[in-house]
This record gives structure tokens, sequence and C-alpha cells, in this order.
């Protein structure tokens, strides 16, 4: 049988759009899953205020290095990850040599590395007769450090597939694959926040509880204006940076289980720290949309509301 859309063959009278959207998901779920407890370090974690977190030193898997590290030295430590990955191992001197780096230099990425456990170690094995001192060491990217990288594979497959629901079923299907994919963590957060009762701010806390045991490191509090859910990991970041339905999606979800409207004012997936949601405060409704106007912020994705 072929498929209507794009004349290929298909398995099943399912058709390929719906083969897409499970591997999609697949892709989804798989990524989110190389760290699905993931936690920011309070320690490094300054100066909150208001609806910006700032961080410091700190990758997506919560290490200091990460698979990537942050500032100047970035793009070695990618080069040196990416080039751990394809040898397996090496000694210091023969990753220096590869990318032109001083003894000196590569030891003290290599040591940055060993202490956030981003690589391992292990005596050289050689044939050749052993000279006196210490043996060579070889560097290997740890477990947790390939999975990380690994990652962005599965993002890049699963932006790939949405990419081709965009272009064979339109926004639609993009709004209803984001849609049933956050189903499942609505169904889940809202058996967690039964008890929280009906003021908008306890369910936010309650809901940040939920979501923290999901992986999203989220928190909640009260400011002038209402009151603000903060979510610092994003499982689907990149893949959201360029499909922001699932941004949307997931907004809506919290304005149900909270039952308020809210107002998304950053996202990770925008190049924002931290995922902010506004949820006003329902003792001013009246004056929610001067108080949504005059929170700042200098992104603001989206606003939803529930209770009409």
């Amino acid at each position: 049988m072929r498929c209507r859309r794009c004349h290929s063959r298909a398995a099943s009278p399912a058709g390929c759009g719906e083969v897409l959207a499970v591997l999609v998901a697949v892709a989804v779920t798989l990524g989110a899953a190389d760290h699905p407890g993931a936690r920011l370090r309070p320690a490094a974690e300054i100066r909150n205020v208001g609806v910006v977190k700032n961080r410091v030193g700190l990758s997506e898997g919560g290490s200091a290095t990460g698979a990537v590290a942050a500032g100047p030295d970035g793009r070695t430590r990618d080069r040196l990850v990416a080039l751990l990955l394809e040898r397996g191992a090496a000694t210091a001197a023969q990753l220096g040599d590869e990318l032109g780096l001083s003894p000196a230099a590569i030891r003290r990425h290599l040591d940055a590395m060993l202490a956030d456990g981003d690589v391992v170690t292990r005596d050289a094995v050689t044939r050749a007769r052993r000279r006196r001192g210490r043996p060579a060491k070889v560097f290997r990217l740890s477990d947790d450090a390939r999975s990380r990288h690994g990652r962005y594979r599965y993002d890049s497959m699963a932006a790939a597939a949405l990419r081709w629901i965009a272009g064979h079923g339109g926004e639609a299907e993009l709004e209803a694959f984001a849609a049933a994919q956050v189903a499942g963590l609505e169904t889940r957060c809202r058996t967690a926040i039964d008890g929280a009762g009906a003021d908008p701010i306890a369910r936010a806390e309650a809901l940040a509880a939920a979501l923290s045991a999901e992986g999203y490191a989220a928190n909640a509090s009260t400011i002038a204006s209402g009151g603000q859910l903060c979510q610092h990991h994003c499982p689907v970041a990149h893949v959201a940076a360029e499909f922001p339905q699932l941004c949307e999606a997931e907004t809506a979800v919290i304005s149900r289980l909270i039952g308020t409207h809210v107002q998304r004012l950053a996202t990770i997936a925008h190049g924002d720290g931290v995922c902010t949601t506004h949820i006003p405060d329902p003792r001013r409704a009246d004056a929610a949309s001067t108080v949504a106007t005059n929170v700042s912020t200098d992104h603001v994705t989206s606003t939803v509301r529930t209770d009409r």
C-alpha cells in the first residue's frame, strides 16, 4: 500500500506519517532519558533575582565541563570530546599533537574533565619493553559523557522527523504531535497535585515538585504580581528551539494544571537560562494584563487562557 502523502510504500494502512510520529517520539524520549533525574547544583546558582537565574560553569548535564564546556575553552573541549569519540582512547601527548596544544594546555583540559568525571584513565598497554618511570596514561570518555554527547544525535533525528511532519502535514499535525507528547506528563503531574487545593500558587508549588520528579529541576515562588514557576532543565530544548509548538503545548499543560491563565516569560529553547512562567495573582485578576506588561523580560513566548 502506498502512502497518500509521499507515495512511498507503507507497511500498514496507518501510513508513514504515523510511523514518523512514532520515530520522533522515540528520539525525543531517548534524548530526555540520558539524564532523567537531572538537577542543578544549588551552589553554582547565583544572583537569583526576578525571572533571571544565573548559573556558573554548568552544562546541561549538570557538569562544570560537560560534553562542551562553557567559556573561552569551550571550542577546544568540543574538539577534544570529538577526538576521543573518534579514537576511543589516547594519551595526553597524542591528543595534544592532534589538537596543536602544548603539554601544559592539554593537561589543563584533561585535569578539568577528570575532575568532572567526563574522562577516565588507565595505564597504556604497550608491547615494547617499558622504560623506567611511571607508565603513560590513556584517556577515554566516561560512559556519562558519551551518553550526553549522544543525546544530540537523538535531537537531530527528532528534529528531522518533525520537519517531515511539518512538510507533509503542516502546522496542525505539528501541534497535534506536541500535545500528544506532553499528554502523559500532564496525567502524571495531575495525579501528584490533586491534593493541593484550588489556590493557583499552592498548585504551582505542588506542580514544581512533580516536575522536579520528572527531571525538570523546577521550583515555584511568590512574587509581587503573583507566582512564578521556574524550570532549570528542559529535555527537549534543542528540538524546541526549532519547533516552539513543544513549548506552547507544555505551557497549555501548566495552565490547565494550575487552573488559571499563565504567561511564559522565558524559555531555555529560546536561549534563556531558565524556563519561566508567570502566574497572575487571582485576587488581581482584573489587572492581570497590566501586571503581565509590567513584568520585566526580554522574550515573551506565549500566553494561554483556560478560564474562559
